[in-house]
This record gives C-alpha cells, structure tokens and sequence, in this order.
C-alpha cells in the first residue's frame, strides 16, 4: 500500500514538473507596429529557440506595463534608459511612485527617435515646426512628452512654440499625422509603423537636428540621458534620404524582481550569445554590441543578469 502511494506520489511530481518548467515568460511591449513591440518579438524568437517560452502582451505603452513587471503580473519589458531610471528611483514621469521591483537586464542597443513630417509640407527642420501642429501629450507613453520636448528644444523650440496634437501614443499620433490632423509626429526611426505611414501619405522624411554642441546641451537640458547620434541612409530606414542628426538613448530589457536569478541569467545570456538571430528577427539589432550590454543607467541590475554580464573583477 505504502508503495503504491510513493509511486503515486513521484507521478504527480513528474507530471507537475514539465508544466514548471515550461512556464511561460510574458513580455510588455508597446503595441503592434512600434519598435519596442519589434524588439519583444524578437526577443521571444531567440528565446523560443534556446528552450524558454516566452510570449510577447503589447500595451498603450511603458507607463501602462512596468506597474504589471512590478506587480509579478509580467516578467520582462522594454523600456528606455529614461524610463528605467525614472521607475526605479520614483523620479519624472514616477514621481512618487518608485516601483522597486523593476530592474535593468541588458542594454540592448541605441535607439534613434525623431519627428517627421509630409515631403510635400514644405517642413525641412525642427524650428520649421514653428506654429504648425505637432503628437504630444502621449498619456499612456509619458516619458516620450519629455523627449518630444527635448527634440524642441534642440531645435530651439518650446511646446508653446507648436501647435499640440494631443494623442495618448505614438500609434494615434501617426493615425493623426495620416488623418492630416498633425503636421508633425513623433516616432522611433526604422519602426514598421512609419513604413506604413509613408506609404499612406505619399512619402515622409525625418526632421534633422542641429549637429552641434549646443544644441546636443540644449537636449540633455531636458533629458540628461540623450544624445545626438548621426545616421546613414540604409534599407529599413524609411525617411532617411542623406546622413542627418538625431536625437538617440538606450533601450534597455527590464526584468521583475520575482523572476528567478538563474532564469534572468539564461535569458540574458541568450540574448548576449545570438545576435545574428535578433538581427535577422528585427535589423534594428544590428547596433546591439554584446560587450556592452552592462552599462551604468544609475540603477541596479538584477543580480542574473549581473552574473551573465557584468565582468569579473
């Protein structure tokens, strides 16, 4: 009798331990079009192919997901150094609200951001957006009404300057700049959506900033983390016609507290070891450098991710 309950016993273990094994891993994303949604799905692609399951839940954006990584009710999430820094330390767009269990994974790569505008519109710079109109508020994206501001600035504008476009995420705002209800909309640079956008409207390009120390002082007035990077006509570009300034900061993958050490290990590992196939899920992956995955974004990272890439001393 004894046996036949211990043999009972190791059953249900056995049977119960695949299922813990294959829990999956949800990922917070911006929504279908944008490139961090690209990102997440690339990142569960690798992820899937090195034995981890993981699936990608898109959302209005960053400041609707994090609360969710630092409830445990998701696990991973893309998120810029902004943002991260913000959340953590309950600064900016968190005031008051720190969420202390969200913390750095990886450093994943450059991400480039701008405003673009109709070729036809007769708008060539940021200080052509003068009296026109222009995304912002972004209500459900909060940190990016900072960075639009930001980009202002570079070009020696303020939000009183342009006529404001309110719009709760990038999403709307290039359904509104499509609509022609904006003149202007803010989105990141090599995102499907502006392809689509493009395509719409009958041609697109990106507003250049000034490549200049003062106006680089001018954007990290507003936002400290940010720089200008400069960049090249390449496919995938869609709107970069010639090299041109633009404003750039890092996007990050964010990993909740309750998410296991060795599981945060595995996963960044992953990610570190297979750029190829990130690259061939999003090309944006192209500027990932795995050497320089661990940097200071004034937050702690999560001690498996610290295992997998921080050097040894």
């Amino acid at each position: 009798m004894k046996l036949r309950h211990t043999l009972g016993a190791v059953a249900a273990l056995l049977t119960l331990a695949p299922a813990t094994q294959a829990q999956q891993i949800g990922i917070g994303t911006m929504g279908q079009g944008t490139s961090g949604y690209s990102i997440g799905a690339a990142i569960a692609r690798v992820l899937a192919q090195e034995g981890i399951d993981a699936l990608v839940q898109p959302s209005a954006g960053t400041s609707a997901y994090l609360p969710l990584i630092d409830m445990g009710e998701l696990d991973l999430g893309i998120a810029n150094a902004i943002e991260v820094n913000d959340a953590a330390n309950g600064t900016g767009d968190f005031e008051g609200r720190a969420l202390k269990n969200v913390s750095p994974a990886a450093r994943l790569y450059p991400f480039r951001v701008g405003i673009f505008a109709r070729d036809d519109s007769g708008i060539e710079t940021v200080a052509d957006l003068a009296g026109k109109s222009v995304t912002y508020g972004f209500t459900s994206q909060v940190t990016i009404n900072r960075i639009v501001t930001a980009i202002l600035a570079a070009g020696g504008l303020s939000p009183d300057d342009i006529e404001q476009n309110m719009v709760p995420n990038v999403i709307r705002g290039a359904d509104d700049f499509v609509s022609g209800r904006a003149d202007g909309a803010f989105f990141a640079v090599g995102s499907g959506k502006v392809t689509e956008v493009d395509a719409s409207v009958g041609g697109l390009h990106w507003l250049p900033l000034p490549g200049t120390p003062e106006a680089e002082a001018r954007l990290q007035e507003v936002v400290p983390q940010a720089y200008i990077d400069v960049i090249q006509p390449r496919e995938g570009l869609t709107g970069v016609d010639s090299e041109m300034p633009v404003m750039a900061y890092d996007y990050m993958l964010v990993v909740g507290a309750h998410v296991p050490e060795e599981t945060v290990t595995a996963i960044v590992t992953a990610l570190r070891d297979n750029k190829d196939a990130l690259v061939e899920s999003f090309a944006a992956f192209r500027d990932m450098d795995p050497d320089a995955m661990f940097v200071d974004v004034g937050v702690p990272y999560h001690p498996g991710a610290e295992k997998a890439l921080k050097p040894a001393n």
